[in-house]
């Protein structure tokens, strides 16, 4: 993401009932999460509010979100439209995206969008709020060169 190597740790939870109760203590770190439907099953579609209001509740208030549809190769069995999707999506201020896991479509590109937007804000944060840029100088520190050290004093001499 703009030339610089970013590490991401991702968690799939694959949003089964028996993750549930472990879920929300990976919500409270997390910068980033991609919500995962399956576009030939409704009862997927259905649970995104579900998890959406979890995530909303346990997590970061800045926290990146995105929708995905994934299974858009299996377009003969679609069951949630797209224009679903991008609906739900756009009322619910996340971005939005079709997938497809088992032929790639899309896959690189959802995970680009999704660090490339948490890497925008974590910059901004953390120029924001004066922390080290990568020079380990915070901004707005004053340097004044021509002046000497003082001396130090030393307990034992």
């Amino acid at each position: 993401v703009d030339g610089k190597v970013i590490k991401a740790q991702i968690w799939d939870t694959a949003g089964q009932e028996r993750y549930r109760a472990i879920t929300s203590a990976y919500y409270r770190g997390a910068v980033g999460a991609l919500l995962v439907y399956d576009i030939t099953k409704p009862s997927t579609f259905e649970n995104v509010g579900r998890w959406l209001k979890e995530l909303r509740e346990h997590a970061d208030a800045n926290i990146v979100i995105m929708l995905i549809g994934n299974k858009s190769d299996l377009h003969h069995l679609r069951a949630v439209s797209m224009d679903d999707g991008q609906n739900y999506a756009q009322k619910e201020v996340l971005s939005f995206l079709e997938t497809s896991a088992l032929d790639s479509t899309n896959v690189d590109k959802a995970f680009q969008t999704i660090l490339s937007e948490i890497h925008r804000i974590v910059s901004r944060k953390s120029l924001g709020s004066g922390q080290s840029a990568g020079n380990g100088i915070k901004e707005g520190t004053t340097i004044l060169v021509d002046q000497p050290a003082p001396a130090s004093k030393s307990c034992c001499t």
